[in-house]
C-alpha cells in the first residue's frame, strides 16, 4: 500500500492538473451553463469513466504498447479530434431555449456518453498517465498494477471535486445567462469555437 505522504502529494498534484484550463473543464462549464448543474455533474462522472479506461490501460501495459504503435495513437488522435469537431457543430446549430424547457431535455446518458468519448479518445491523456502515475509508485510497496490503479482512483476523485465544483458555480449563472436567445446563441458560437480550436490543437500535436 502507497504511504500516506506520498497519496497527499499526489492529490495535491491531482487538484491542480484538474484546476489547469483544458477540454474537459471547459465541456463541464459550458455544459452546466447550457443544461444546469445535473448536465455537469453527469458529464463529469463520463470524463472520470474515460480516467478509469486510461488508468487500466496504464496499470496492465495497455498503453505502453499503444505508445509503440505510430498507427494506434494516429487512430485514438483523429478520433478524439473529429469528436471535439462534432461537439462544436452541435453547439453551433443549437437553437435557444428557455431555460425550463432546458431542464427537460436532458438525456443523461447522453450527457455521460459525451463525456466519457471526449476523455478515452484523447491520446494525451493516456500518453500523460503513462509518464505520470508511474512516478508516485514504489515496487517495495507491493504490486505497480495495484499502486496504479489506486492513484487513478485518486486522480479520478480529485477531478470530481474540482469537476463538481466548476458544475455547481456554472449553474449558479445559468439563468441569468440564458435569459435573451441573443445572449444564449452568443454562448453556443463562442463554445463552438472553442472545441473547433481544440480540435485543430489535437489534430496538429505531435505525440
Amino acid at each position: 500500500m502507497l504511504p500516506l505522504d506520498t497519496l497527499l502529494i499526489f492529490f495535491g498534484a491531482s487538484l491542480s492538473l484538474a484546476l489547469s484550463p483544458g477540454p474537459d473543464n471547459l465541456f463541464v462549464l459550458t455544459q452546466s451553463v447550457a443544461s444546469g448543474r445535473r448536465a455537469g455533474l453527469i458529464v463529469t462522472l463520463g470524463l472520470c469513466t474515460g480516467l478509469v479506461c486510461h488508468t487500466v490501460a496504464v496499470a496492465f501495459g495497455a498503453a505502453a504498447m499503444l505508445e509503440r504503435s505510430a498507427y494506434g495513437l494516429m487512430v485514438l488522435q483523429w478520433l478524439g479530434a473529429l469528436y471535439l469537431v462534432y461537439l462544436a457543430w452541435r453547439f453551433f446549430t443549437a437553437a435557444p431555449v428557455s431555460v425550463s424547457v432546458a431542464a427537460t431535455q436532458i438525456r443523461l446518458d447522453l450527457l455521460y456518453r459525451r463525456g466519457f468519448l471526449m476523455n478515452v479518445t484523447n491520446p494525451k491523456v493516456l500518453i500523460f498517465f503513462l509518464a505520470f502515475l508511474p512516478q508516485f509508485t514504489d515496487p517495495r510497496e507491493g504490486g505497480v498494477a495495484f499502486q496504479i490503479v489506486i492513484l487513478g482512483g485518486v486522480f479520478a476523485l480529485a477531478t470530481v471535486l474540482v469537476f463538481g465544483a466548476i458544475a455547481w458555480f456554472a449553474s449558479a449563472l445559468r439563468s441569468g445567462l440564458l435569459c435573451s436567445d441573443a445572449v444564449q446563441t452568443m454562448l453556443n458560437r463562442i463554445a463552438a469555437l472553442v472545441f473547433m480550436v481544440l480540435a485543430m490543437r489535437l489534430m496538429l500535436v505531435e505525440l
